[in-house]
């Protein structure tokens, strides 16, 4: 089967929807299919080997110029590959790229506007390049912000189109009126002309079909899958110090603040002797005043020696990281549709606390590998971590569960399996 993947970059940083991607399309191919992952506004920037096409559709800059700078939207396009080289993609969003949804509402409506909109140019451009193209059995689009490319594809190729669903209800609460609900309106007025939907979860499938109004028969389930051979169970250190551990943004609504509270009430009242925090992830600049308050505080409490970040990790040192941890802990404040580092955490085999909350709730009870507690509880939270602590029989066993549950219901074989269900449903 030939599928085309179109995804979008995130700018700098490690974007877990294009790590899904990029892991689906390598999993596919390595079955046999002919599968071509075309970025759109930046390079992708993934943990694992990269198998996405080296050129940039609606390319970052030129986005932005057409947007705000009318001249912009007639250039030809031979000009316009000046300022569409990946060099220079990755050069603008190593400077950090703008991803904050309440400074993007007019352009995020733009693009949903298709043809109509200000990069209508980029959408005849992605439309040429495909028509020089062997022609796909399936388009998947990588998240319904960019559905209104749908319709000029189906058109121009007569291929049926899935959209993924993976997060983008995010963004758009993000956006200021009027462009939330002139977004949500436009991708409604877009659902016809897409063939099938997959949320990366069974909370989110329901949730997005409420959402935009999606019909449930419509809907697929194709959950995340992560490389089980990559991520694998390690033997932990006897004598290395009981370790929580956090990976992921660091983000106000990820909780690591709560964390960071539950664990100085724990010292204050004696427990948690010798343990340690050990946190790392993506910090934007948008949060880096977020991040120097927890580290005030933590100074002001003593704890210095006994919480630590540890930056931006790539994939060998993400993966030594989570080996080395005794628990992993996402404190989330809203409920988020995917959990790819809970995945990857219960992959090597590290037990999971997280909130009954967004698709945490089912990625627990399907695999077993950790303890769900009550959102935004900061006692609960502290009973938990107290208890496990305490109980190095039950981590055990929930290690054994988290690493055999990732391994039966979210492998990477897993979601491609699913995905090509899908995918052979349309065709046929």
């Amino acid at each position: 089967m030939k599928i085309t993947y179109i995804t979008a970059g995130a700018g700098g940083m490690y974007c877990g929807s294009c790590i899904r991607d990029n892991a689906l399309a390598t999993a596919l191919t390595g079955r046999g299919h002919d599968v071509t992952l075309l970025p759109l506004y930046t390079p992708t920037r993934t943990d694992e080997e990269n198998v996405s096409q080296h050129r940039v559709f609606f390319g970052g800059i030129s986005v932005y110029l057409e947007q705000y700078v009318s001249l912009f939207r007639k250039t030809p396009w031979l000009l316009d590959r000046l300022w569409e080289s990946p060099w220079l993609l990755r050069a603008v969003a190593g400077r950090g790229v703008q991803t904050q949804p309440d400074q993007l509402g007019a352009l995020a409506v733009s693009v949903l506007e298709g043809t109509h909109g200000h990069q209508g140019k980029e959408l005849d451009k992605l439309v040429h390049w495909l028509r020089d193209q062997p022609r796909p059995d399936v388009i998947d689009i990588s998240n319904s912000m960019l559905i209104a490319i749908a319709g000029p594809l189906k058109d121009a190729l007569g291929c049926p189109i899935n959209c993924t669903l993976q997060g983008e209800n995010v963004f758009m609460e993000g956006l200021l009126e009027p462009y939330r609900s002139r977004a949500k309106e436009l991708i409604r007025s877009h659902l016809s002309r897409v063939d099938s939907f997959v949320a990366v979860s069974d909370y989110y499938a329901g949730y997005m079909s409420r959402y935009l109004g999606i019909p449930g028969a419509k809907v697929h389930v194709v959950p995340l899958g992560v490389n089980v051979d990559r991520f694998a169970t390690a033997q932990a250190s006897a004598s290395a110090p009981f370790s929580i551990g956090y990976l992921g943004r660091i983000a106000p609504e990820k909780g690591l603040h709560l964390l960071c509270d539950a664990y100085r009430d724990l010292r204050e009242r004696g427990a948690l002797e010798g343990c340690r925090v050990e946190v790392a992830g993506y910090l934007g600049p948008e949060h880096t005043a977020y991040w120097q308050s927890i580290e005030r505080e933590v100074r002001g409490w003593g704890l210095a020696d006994e919480i630590h970040y540890r930056g931006e990790l790539d994939l060998d040192h993400k993966v030594a990281f989570l080996q080395a941890l005794d628990l992993f802990v996402v404190p989330a404040v809203y409920d988020d549709p995917k959990g790819m580092a809970l995945l990857e955490a219960m992959a090597c085999g590290v037990p999971v606390v997280a909130p009954r909350r967004g698709t945490y709730t089912e990625l627990l009870e399907r695999t077993g590998g950790g303890a769900l507690v009550e959102p935004e509880n900061l006692l609960g939270l502290e009973e938990t971590l107290q208890r496990l602590a305490g109980d190095r029989a039950l981590l055990v066993e929930l290690s054994a569960r988290a690493a055999d549950g990732i391994r039966e219901h979210y492998s990477t074989g897993e979601m491609a399996s699913r995905a090509l269900d899908v995918y052979e449903r349309l065709v046929r």
